[in-house]
């Protein structure tokens, strides 16, 4: 199959595809007489494992790792479990993370519950007040630093 019906199969741009081949991701396919890839069934499979695996947040080093497990079929598979291991405390620091966005978001939209000019719109003034390294309500005390660029000669 062509990279084009290749990419259809696996809903994975044929950039993304060559940038795989040019990573050592994915097996460079066999040339037709025109020039044109030729992707067998092998490659096809290992581009559905890399893209799973990216749909899971896995780390590109991480699937050249999960990779290399794949092609030595015979190893103790510790290291796979210390991967995903390690891919789950990144996701829920992530997720940590995330809910506190949304609690800033979340204060932050409290400043404006009402229609009226934006003149008046406690979200501007919040936001306007943290470009001014000013305390804000969804940082709390907690300004943002700014470089001081007057300092600069």
């Amino acid at each position: 199959m062509r990279i084009g019906e290749l990419a259809a199969a696996t809903g994975v741009d044929p950039e993304t595809i060559r940038y795989y081949e040019r990573e050592g991701l994915l097996e460079s396919p066999a040339r037709q007489a025109n020039g044109y890839r030729n992707y067998a069934r092998q490659q096809l499979e290992r581009l559905a494992f890399i893209r799973h695996c990216r749909a899971l947040n896995i780390p590109l080093a991480d699937i050249c790792r999960l990779i290399d497990f794949l092609d030595r079929p015979g190893e103790d598979c510790g290291d796979i479990d210390r991967l995903i291991e390690a891919q789950l405390v990144r996701v829920k620091a992530r997720l940590q993370s995330m809910r506190a966005l949304e609690r800033q978001l979340t204060e932050l939209r409290k400043s404006c519950a009402a229609q009226h000019a934006t003149t008046e719109c406690g979200i501007l003034h919040e936001l306007v007040a943290a470009a001014h390294d000013e305390a804000c309500i969804c940082h709390g005390e907690f300004a943002i630093p700014l470089r001081n660029n007057h300092d600069h000669k």
